[in-house]
């Protein structure tokens, strides 16, 4: 089953940032993991959440969502985007067809 990693990031370092956005697309490939929003524009409809920077990202299940997340890989662009950023993350899994 389908599982996604969803992040609200506030950029506080640009420069750092722009390096984590480089390295992380390649982190996920090793991991059945992509992009399906990216920043881009949004609209709150409802509520008092107000993201600054929207990513959600699919991986095939969560066990994989959590081996790219804590893997050698994604290790040093991880601590770039610590530094670089405050983010909220949460993992969820997807529902089954």
């Amino acid at each position: 089953m389908a599982a996604y990693v969803i992040a609200d990031l506030e950029v506080t370092d640009p420069a750092r940032f722009a390096e984590y956005r480089q390295r992380v697309p390649a982190t996920l490939a090793a991991y059945g993991g992509r992009f399906l929003v990216r920043g881009g524009e949004h609209d709150v409809a409802e509520g008092s959440w107000r993201p600054r920077r929207l990513v959600v990202l699919e991986f095939p299940s969560l066990a994989q969502a959590r081996r790219w997340y804590e893997s050698e890989e994604y290790r040093e662009p991880k601590a770039l985007r610590l530094a670089a950023s405050n983010t909220n993350l949460v993992f969820v899994d997807g529902v089954q067809g």
